[in-house]
């Protein structure tokens, strides 16, 4: 039986990269960028991949985490990696444009901090919906093209983000859910459609690693049956971490380590994708 292999690629998108006009550059993600579509594209063996699914950071241009959504004390724009606590905003510190959004504000962070992953960062505005950033780097969407006609599958492609009142860095849920926005909330069809099958692995790749990619597979872990875990590759030379946060990506490696997964690099990837093919 030949293995159905998953490709699972978060947020491999313009603005996370590093050249040229990215709004966010994550230093080494243009080379991640490029193992990715050596891994899709290797040798020509598309059918080594049974299907890939893309996730893709989608955001308006104003929302919460965002400069325009905020202002100082005295009335001057917040500037990018800000970080924003209740605390601040309750003693006047930081207040949003519009006044009538501080009461949500301040229950929005009491959630946010209550849950313990994440403070409010104040992001460069990145990922606009429709705009150059939000695209993918030729060299990945020419990849998923060739191997789309070469297998005639599609691409999953997953948008998240979407919500202006609440962050996502995972694209399973956001971080703080809101009632009765379903889009908020765990999305659990993409959550199956990546469960590793009984013969085949799920590789993992994608921006950033100390972020989104670390918040994804963490939602989905719990999903895994624990046999299986060793099924799930985390392509560590197919991701890289916002500068600052090197840390939490070494962290992360050593959390999916101890959780049951394998930590390849593309080159041993390919290796075991290849193999029987």
């Amino acid at each position: 039986m030949k293995p159905r292999n998953q490709l699972l690629i978060i947020d491999p998108q313009n603005d996370f990269c590093d050249i040229p006009h990215a709004a966010l550059p994550v230093a080494g993600a243009m080379a991640d960028m490029e193992r990715i579509a050596d891994l899709i594209t290797h040798g020509r063996h598309h059918h080594a991949l049974h299907s890939i699914t893309v996730t893709l950071d989608s955001h308006p241009a104003l929302a919460i985490e965002r400069p325009g959504f905020w202002l100082t004390r005295s009335g001057d724009a917040v500037t990018p990696f800000t970080v924003i606590h209740h605390a601040a905003v309750q003693a006047g510190e930081f207040q949003p444009r519009q006044p009538q959004q501080r009461e949500y504000v301040l229950q929005y962070l009491q959630a946010l901090e209550a849950g313990g992953k994440y403070q409010l960062m104040i992001w460069p505005a990145h990922c606009i919906l429709g705009t150059w950033g939000h695209a993918m780097p030729t060299v990945v969407s020419d990849a998923l093209y060739q191997w789309e006609l070469a297998t005639q599958t599609p691409v999953q492609k997953v948008l998240k983000g979407l919500h202006p009142l609440t962050e996502q860095y995972s694209a399973i849920r956001a971080e703080v859910p809101l009632p009765n926005e379903v889009q908020t909330h765990t999305n659990q069809g993409l959550v199956d459609s990546v469960i590793p099958p009984e013969h085949g692995y799920l590789l993992v790749t994608g921006e950033a690693s100390s972020h989104c990619v670390r918040a994804t597979l963490m939602d989905i872990l719990p999903s895994i049956p624990p046999e299986r875990r060793a099924q799930v590759l985390v392509i560590t030379d197919c991701m890289s971490p916002v500068t600052g946060f090197e840390a939490q990506t070494a962290q992360f490696f050593d959390d999916c380590r101890r959780l049951g997964l394998q930590t390849l690099t593309a080159a041993q990837a390919k290796e075991l994708l290849h193999a029987d093919y």
